[in-house]
């Protein structure tokens, strides 16, 4: 998608950066001085604007705001913080522009599905909703060090580099915080707009809140009307959109692709899903009828503004989204982030062993006998309730070693990162003062509780993979309701002991749509595998994956050992969980060396030779 926002100062310098960025089909919002103030290209159906007095409000998303009610409700903002109250309440996910006498408040999304990034241009402060907008416009490089923390298993970008992106001098606005100008332009200090939630609700309370956070989430994707599409994989969370989506939807087609694992029951709950939805549309495609993972990675150009691990799947996206804009579509809704919200992560049993220990060791007694994890080792794991600094500077020194095993493991503020086998020493070096930068000021977690950290971390790798593929994909844009501010506040909400019931799959999203969704679907006890499904791709494209490593460009940069990489392939090694990530660098890499066409509406700029 090609939508772009640049936002400006009330200052005189700015006129000429927004000369810089006339062209055809480009929108100017000025600020109540008539200085230029929003300049870009965006859906007009994607937009909500309002103003009253000197006060400017521009809602950039999908949202249930209202023109008429956001201009009442700043009529008396004087402050640009003052300019959040008036979004208070809305669902969706979205940008918030204000403008308040020149004065300029932006933020974007906890779950960084939006996000807010700035750099100085010829001494000018200037905001983008896009990393490579700003990149283009200023000539930026891509950063070697912040390219290398992405290579790293599982990914910690989201945390590690918060306020930094993968190109020199254009900075990140956190996700919970809101960028702030004076009147000529001087930064304030970001005010953190968005906290996370204290984990102390009923499974009942929390599923009362979660019912209407996320029959919101979706009526501000049928809002618009006409069609709509959605993943109906058989699992809870797509199944769960689908029966929401229905309800309000102008028409609802769904798509199934199935697996190839024999284990993999997902196509018998698809069909009942089916069943209980007659009024829509369902594709449903054989695995010979849907592209296989890794197809075309080899020659992929994806220009977007950080690298994607999802090219894995990009020829299977594509071809997903080419088949539902011909049914006529106009957004796809994906299940992503429900495992992230409704399933707790073991390390909620480390928070309460602080508070509530013999029911802690209870309770972490029956994991240990269904991992196979030592007495000692979980004793350790649970003992050692070090800080997030101290996660950080340990990992530092741990990227060279095994990957920490099973469940203990997964006791701490998440399961440390490894560097891949292929990564060089020069890269493993990068890693290494990455994190330990991160740990150099004392940084708070995401949370104070690990589990409620470890949630919001994937929700924000996720939120960062979904903006990507909506940059890069053709079609209908691709929304993601688990990922709503309001929906993640409210699945956060609950006490993780109410949210793992033995036997019982997902508790919380089922006591939440209870009575929306058949009962009999609501019951499913697991989430089928998709194992083969990645085996079989690799084995397919393995020649295609080993030819892309000819000429790497993250080898040319000193960060990959190619040799090393093509002996993982070759015996598909048990290392290959990071490949994903190696993969997303070098096709974002290839598609900086002038591969593909450029998002904005300026020449991107080119790699540094």
């Amino acid at each position: 998608m090609d939508d772009w926002w640049v936002m400006l100062p009330d200052a005189p310098a700015a006129a000429a950066v927004a000369e810089r960025l006339r062209g055809e089909g480009v929108r100017r919002v000025p600020h109540a001085s008539g200085r230029p103030w929003l300049v870009g290209r965006w859906d007009a159906r994607q937009e909500v604007a309002a103003r009253a007095g000197e006060a400017r409000i521009v809602i950039l998303g999908r949202s249930t705001a209202q023109a008429g009610t956001l201009r009442r409700r700043i009529e008396r903002v004087r402050l640009p913080a003052e300019a959040e109250r008036a979004v208070t309440g809305l669902a969706g996910s979205f940008h918030v522009l204000a403008s308040v006498g020149g004065r300029v408040w932006a933020r974007g999304t906890a779950s960084a599905v939006c996000r807010v990034f700035t750099p100085h241009i010829d001494a000018v402060p200037v905001a983008a909703g896009r990393a490579d907008v700003l990149a283009a416009l200023s000539g930026a490089d891509p950063g070697l060090g912040e390219l290398a923390v992405r290579l790293l298993h599982p990914p910690v970008a989201s945390t590690v580099l918060a306020d930094r992106t993968f190109w020199h001098n254009v900075r990140a606005v956190p996700a919970h915080e809101a960028l702030v100008w004076e009147r000529d332009g001087r930064r304030g200090p970001n005010v953190r707009r968005w906290r996370p939630p204290e984990p102390h609700l009923s499974l009942t309370e929390a599923a009362a809140e979660v019912r209407t956070a996320l029959t919101d989430a979706v009526g501000t994707c049928t809002a618009g009307g006409g069609t709509v599409s959605a993943d109906l994989s058989g699992g809870l969370d797509s199944t769960s959109l689908c029966f929401l989506a229905a309800r309000e939807a102008g028409r609802l087609v769904t798509v199934h692709w199935e697996g190839r694992d024999p284990d993999n029951d997902d196509a018998t709950w698809a069909a009942r899903a089916r069943e209980a939805l007659p009024s829509a549309t369902h594709l449903v495609l054989t695995g010979e009828e849907s592209p296989d993972w890794f197809a075309g990675v080899g020659g992929l150009r994806l220009p977007s503004e950080e690298p994607c691990a999802w090219v894995r799947d990009f020829a299977k996206q594509s071809d997903l989204l080419r088949r539902v804009t011909e049914h006529g579509s106009r957004l796809h809704l994906s299940g992503g982030g429900g495992d992230e919200m409704f399933t707790p992560f073991p390390c909620h049993l480390q928070d309460l062993a602080a508070t509530r220990p013999w029911r802690a060791w209870r309770l972490l007694s029956r994991e240990r006998h269904q991992w196979r994890a030592g007495h000692q080792s979980v004793a350790r794991a649970v003992l050692g309730r070090t800080s997030y600094r101290r996660w950080l500077l340990d990992a530092a020194g741990h990227l060279t070693l095994a990957p920490p095993s099973g469940f203990t493991g997964m006791l701490g503020w998440r399961s440390e990162p490894r560097a891949p086998g292929w990564a060089t020493p020069e890269a493993v070096a990068m890693m290494t003062d990455a994190l330990r930068a991160a740990a150099a000021d004392s940084p708070e977690p995401l949370a104070p509780q690990r589990s409620v950290h470890c949630a919001l971390q994937q929700v924000r790798e996720g939120g960062n993979t979904i903006r990507v593929l909506n940059q890069t994909l053709a079609g209908p844009d691709m929304a993601l309701p688990y990922a709503d501010d309001a929906v993640v506040t409210a699945a956060l909400s609950v006490r993780p002991l109410e949210a793992v019931r033995p036997g019982t799959y997902k508790p919380l999203l089922g006591a939440a749509l209870a009575g929306l969704v058949p009962a009999h679907l609501l019951a499913r006890p697991d989430k089928g595998p998709y194992d083969a499904d990645f085996y079989h791709g690799l084995r397919r494209h393995h020649g295609e994956l080993l030819a892309s490593t000819e000429d790497s460009l993250l080898a040319e940069a000193g960060l990959i050992d190619t040799e090393r990489l093509r002996r993982a392939l070759r015996h598909h090694a048990a290392e290959l969980d990071p490949l994903l990530h190696t993969l997303g660098c070098e096709v974002w890499l290839r598609s900086l060396d002038g591969g593909g066409p450029a998002p904005v509406p300026y020449p991107p700029a080119r790699r540094a030779r």
